[in-house]
């Protein structure tokens, strides 16, 4: 494969991320008039976009398990307003869609780059026959 072409797919896997912050905007937007807003003025638009970039390079690096830093950061942030049903919910769909565009988005890529899961998935029963 060519490496500008690879280049090309990556670039164009963050731009799909980035610009996803107006997919999910536009899928919480019936959500927040019950919820109200709290904190900075258009802080969880950039807060998410860099979740969406963070997930992206876990998934191209195939780090999964480093996406969990993620929810632990963002729960430890909002841990008093989390108390509250409402907003719970609607950082949970927000940060699960999020992650989830993301992780599409990052899996479609690495199969076109072929950085696939496919070598860690296959270590699994390596690693459990061998306990």
């Amino acid at each position: 494969m060519d490496y500008t072409f690879k280049i090309a797919i990556v670039v164009f896997a963050y731009l799909v991320v980035i610009m996803g912050a107006y997919f999910i905007k536009l899928m919480l937007r019936r959500y927040e008039e019950d919820v109200g807003t709290s904190g900075l003025k258009g802080a969880g638009m950039v807060i998410g976009v860099v979740e969406r970039v963070m997930v992206l390079t876990f998934v191209l690096v195939n780090q999964y398990t480093a996406i969990t830093v993620i929810f632990a950061a963002k729960s430890i942030a909002r841990f008093n307003e989390l108390k509250d049903r409402k907003m719970a919910e609607y950082y949970l769909i927000g940060t699960l869609v999020s992650i989830t565009f993301a992780l599409l988005v990052g899996i479609i890529a690495g199969e076109i780059l072929g950085v696939g899961c496919e070598e860690n998935l296959s270590e699994l029963p390596k690693r459990y026959n061998n306990q």
